[in-house]
């Protein structure tokens, strides 16, 4: 009979591979029945997800991946993630620091005109990289301005990217689209302030746009007092958002500096305090438009601003820190893309004492910038 020419090994390799097949089976049967499952046996599922709400996202991820599934939903409480801007090519990544895992962001969908590539290097500035204006507005990234391959800006409109959705949306078109300068947002505005058109001009460097994606009717640009002069498009900075107000200074690093403060509530333009810009020496973010911090690029050391005696504190000081060349602040923690693609470094500000580590970016990628916000959804919005 036939099965008496197989040798006893053969038997073994398919009992073994028969039985390969069946814990196969049993984990697609196990992970299917897990999604049709209840989130909690005996809850509806709007009043599960305010439960679980309340859970740790690290504990809702480890237990099954129902839970898992629902902690990336656009219908459930996001918990805040890393997002940067990578180059080689220039694109944009998130960090999701609860399977550790860095994912790209979906491209810009077509444009008319179409999207120009963007420039971060150029042989005729060996020294220094191009800057790329992009920001957090209200848990959303914003990518306003930039240069393209021509040396012309390379955005005519700004785009908007939805963490929630994982979709990006056109912003209303730039009055004068422009590179090299300064932008920031404060209380739910983005604004863009001096820089260079499609050729220099003294108006467009002391000019200042506001725009509100979430104002009714159809938002636009506005433009708001104009800066003094153009002495703001020397270098392209961060402008921080705090406490009301617009905070930017005109060069990085520790060089002398000219500081100024848009108070938007009265709308007028007014000199830095003294101890202010006098502590200016590196990259500057703000926490919630409450709490500015920054990090003295020379010494490494990373300070947190005191208003009522227009002084610096120190917070933290760290040999990582050295060369630091831009930092975002949310949910308690100061993160910072260290100089020469040396990686991004994380300061829990909130710890006593603080704490710091160390997030690995992708293999053979150079951080550029960092940004806070909602984790990205990796499911559908619902109808």
């Amino acid at each position: 009979m036939a099965n008496d020419m197989i040798s006893p090994s053969s038997k073994r390799r398919k009992l073994t591979i028969h039985h390969h097949h069946s814990q196969n089976d049993n984990k697609k049967e196990q992970e299917a029945a897990e999604e049709e499952s209840d989130l909690l046996p005996g809850l509806p599922d709007h009043l599960a997800q305010l439960c679980l709400s309340q859970v740790h996202p690290f504990s809702l991820f480890a237990v099954s991946r129902s839970w898992r599934r629902l902690l990336y939903s656009p219908t459930f409480p996001p918990f805040l993630s890393l997002y940067a801007l990578f180059s080689s090519p220039l694109h944009f990544q998130s960090y999701d620091p609860i399977s550790s895992t860095w994912r790209p962001l979906p491209p810009p969908p077509p444009s008319d005109p179409p999207l120009r590539p963007l420039l971060l290097r150029h042989p005729s500035f060996v020294s220094r990289t191009l800057p790329v204006q992009s920001l957090s507005l209200s848990g959303r990234l914003l990518l306003l301005a930039a240069t393209a391959d021509d040396f012309s800006p390379a955005l005519p409109r700004p785009l908007l990217f939805h963490p929630l959705s994982s979709l990006w949306s056109p912003g209303p078109p730039l009055p004068t689209p422009r590179r090299w300068c300064a932008a920031g947002s404060l209380r739910g505005s983005a604004y863009v302030a001096s820089g260079i058109g499609s050729q220099f001009s003294h108006d467009v460097a002391r000019s200042v746009e506001r725009w509100d994606p979430d104002a009714g009717g159809q938002p636009a640009w506005e433009r708001v007092s104009d800066l003094r002069d153009g002495r703001f498009s020397r270098d392209a900075i961060d402008a921080v958002g705090w406490r009301g107000r617009l905070c930017m200074v005109n060069v990085m690093g520790g060089a002398m500096k000219d500081g100024v403060v848009y108070d938007a509530g009265r709308d007028v333009w007014e000199e830095m305090p003294a101890g202010m810009i006098g502590g200016w020496r590196g990259p500057a973010a703000a926490m919630e438009e409450e709490e500015m911090y920054v990090v003295d690029e020379a010494n490494g050391v990373l300070r947190r601003y005191e208003e009522g005696g227009d002084t610096w504190v120190e917070v933290l000081e760290s040999e990582r820190l050295r060369g630091a060349e831009q930092i975002a602040a949310g949910g308690g923690r100061v993160c910072v893309v260290c100089g020469g693609g040396r990686g991004i470094v994380v300061v829990d500000v909130v710890a006593k004492p603080p704490t710091m580590w160390e997030v690995e970016t992708p293999p053979g990628l150079e951080a550029v910038a960092v940004y806070v916000l909602p984790r990205m959804s990796l499911l559908p919005v619902p109808p």
